[in-house]
């Protein structure tokens, strides 16, 4: 049942025993047939449910009334004065609608001793009006309670309804927001390094194309098979599911660095690795390569992997100055050994949260020759 059906569920139920109280206490006096004690009746009837409508709409919202003080003794006013002014019990028919006023607008520590000294009032009043039949008195009592409890349960169930269908609505928009991060991130990390080399390689065609055509055509080929596999990485990311090794993506750096005139040394540890921990070092390895064709004149680049105190350390050094600072991709500024501020970049932030995800951490730095580091740490 929906959050608007309760609320609908509630009112229908909570409106037809406010009527069917407050029309037996009303028609007791109509019966009279005495105008001043109908007028009395008339009064106290408006004065106990138009605050209680008040309440009542108040609680279903998870609000508090402007003038709550105002509306909760009109209503305590209504419910007890008639009983010393017109010749009938009038609170043993209409407490009960106050016993609900109480639960649903005060804290249950406040409104908890509230209803029961309502509850031992009504009983001890309908006793001491019998002459002592303790069965009716217990009946009133019991009347007071129950209905008080009722309606308490009926307006806070609507309303609990209602905040489970927002905190659901708040975890569906919080999902669909992370999905857009993900795709971003994966666009991002996924095909900046394809489309870096697809430029490179195109550029060295173009020039080899004159005098080697030949090797021309070998980067022409090596520049389809690249723009393939970007076009393999963006139906993962369509797909949500994207398989990364380690020493595949270390691979696949390496020939690119090569072939962008860059020397590499790699050492990678032999060490099994958790599937999640794996996986972010390969994207470690393909954020760092990428920076280092992108942002840097390098002409040296390592990578290396180690195990040590159950923590895998991946460490990813060029000997390229970079054209723009790179990021702490924890969030803060990393300070470098060359003292030099680094600020915040894409590609570095996303890595970042990787590493987050996998229970690691990133930094980045520049290396006291001008060059720059990347040192990844996951759990081992």
């Amino acid at each position: 049942m929906t959050s608007a059906a309760l609320r609908r569920f509630a009112v229908i139920v909570i409106t037809a025993v406010s009527v069917c109280y407050t029309m037996i206490g009303f028609g007791l006096y109509l019966a009279a047939a005495d105008l001043a004690v109908t007028a009395g009746a008339l009064v106290g009837t408006v004065g106990t449910t138009v605050p209680l409508v008040l309440h009542v709409r108040a609680g279903l919202r998870g609000l508090r009334p402007r003038h709550l003080p105002l509306t909760l003794s009109v209503q305590a006013l209504a419910t007890y004065v008639p009983d010393f002014l017109l010749p009938f019990g009038w609170s043993g028919v209409i407490a009960p609608l106050f016993a609900g006023s109480l639960l649903v607008l005060l804290r249950l520590r406040v409104s908890g001793p509230l209803v029961g000294l309502v509850t031992v009032y009504q009983g001890l009043g309908i006793m001491n009006a019998t002459g002592g039949h303790w069965a009716i008195a217990l009946f009133y009592a019991v009347t007071v309670l129950t209905t008080g409890v009722m309606v308490y349960a009926l307006v806070r169930s609507a309303r609990m309804a209602g905040e489970l269908e927002q905190a659901r609505a708040e975890l569906a928009e919080a999902a669909v927001l992370k999905e857009r991060l993900r795709i971003s991130r994966d666009l991002h990390d996924g095909l900046g390094r394809s489309l870096t080399a697809i430029a490179l390689k195109g550029d060295l065609a173009a020039r080899l194309v004159e005098r080697d055509p030949a090797s021309a055509r070998t980067e022409v080929t090596e520049l389809v098979q690249v723009a393939r596999e970007a076009v393999q990485d963006v139906r993962h990311v369509a797909r949500g599911y994207r398989e990364m090794s380690l020493k595949g993506e270390t691979d696949r750096a390496v020939a690119l660095l090569e072939a962008s005139g860059v020397d590499c040394q790699v050492n990678l540890t032999a060490a099994a690795l958790p599937r999640s921990s794996e996986e972010a070092l390969a994207w470690g390895v393909r954020e760092g390569v990428t920076n280092v064709l992108r942002h840097s004149r390098a002409t040296t680049c390592s990578i290396t992997t180690s195990v040590r105190a159950e923590a895998a350390r991946l460490e990813v050094v060029n000997d390229g100055t970079p054209q723009r600072p790179a990021t702490s991709a924890n969030g803060a500024a990393a300070s470098s050994s060359r003292g030099a501020p680094v600020t915040p970049g894409n590609g570095l932030t996303g890595l970042g949260e990787r590493a987050s995800q996998a229970g690691g951490t990133v930094t980045a730095e520049t290396t006291a020759a001008g060059g720059f580091r990347l040192i990844m740490e996951v759990p081992a």
